[in-house]
């Protein structure tokens, strides 16, 4: 498997692109925006989104992907989100108010988008790949994802805070190569912290210290006015590893 990071900001602004992460060519785990520096034939290449949550900045490119490439393609793109994140994307978002509902479109029988409900626990298996939802813990129902090619594994968090429940699931992966956690924003912040349900340093030293494996771990979903200032901080806050900040286009391979 090869991951490719298109976006890993907590905003936007020259070459900041939000959360969205292109797994081998064909499938995304989020699509903030970060696809757009996609080609438009690696964008019709795009089969599957995984989505997080349903906040903006992690599906913001969803409506765009079907609008700009659904007639190019011969099948409809799915959207895996939980029966939660679905119901909210559904209501607020592919409404025919804020955008047209692509499942509809040219009609229910021959749509151009579907959805596909996924629950925490339960593996899907595309292509060789498995893909499972893991517990996350945010304001509106979210989830992150353990990417596993059967030789090794890749866990996203997604948008989170404290996560007692994760930590069990991730301390059994014995194939896990790479941990890619959030963290919003500095400990000054830290009671926005709390109420927005994102981590801070030192809230993210004491997720860590539930770790018991050793993976290379990246820092993603920074607010941009804090980045420096919060890997800063986790290089004095986290003991016994050394996380790095994730960059738009790395590259990962498992």
């Amino acid at each position: 498997m090869k991951l490719r990071v298109l976006g890993c900001s907590g905003g936007i602004g020259g070459e900041l692109r939000t959360t969205s992460l292109l797994l081998d060519h064909d499938m995304l785990i989020d699509a903030g925006t970060g696809v757009s520096d996609l080609s438009i034939n690696e964008i019709a290449q795009i089969d599957h989104v995984f989505v997080t949550h349903s906040h903006m900045d992690h599906v913001t490119s969803i409506p765009f992907i079907v609008d700009t490439v659904g007639w190019m393609r011969e099948r409809p793109l799915t959207v895996h989100a939980t029966r939660e994140t679905l119901s909210i994307l559904k209501e607020h978002l592919f409404n025919w108010k804020l955008w047209p509902d692509f499942s509809q479109i040219p009609d229910a029988n021959n749509p151009e988008m579907r959805f596909e409900t996924i629950a925490v626990g339960t593996p899907v298996t595309l292509g060789g790949r498995t893909i499972t939802p893991l517990p996350a813990n945010h304001v509106v129902p979210a989830v992150g994802y353990r990417l596993d090619s059967g030789k090794a594994s890749l866990v996203f968090t997604g948008d989170t805070t404290s996560n007692d429940a994760l930590w069990p699931i991730v301390n059994e992966m014995v194939s896990l190569k790479y941990l890619i956690i959030e963290t919003a924003l500095s400990d000054r912040e830290r009671d926005l912290a709390l109420m927005s349900k994102h981590l801070c340093p030192s809230l993210l030293a004491e997720e860590l210290a539930k770790l018991k494996l050793t993976p290379e771990i990246y820092i993603t979903h920074l607010k941009p006015r804090e980045s420096e200032l919060i890997m800063q901080q986790i290089a004095v806050k986290v003991q016994g590893h050394r996380p790095r900040m994730l960059q738009n286009n790395q590259v990962f391979e498992f």
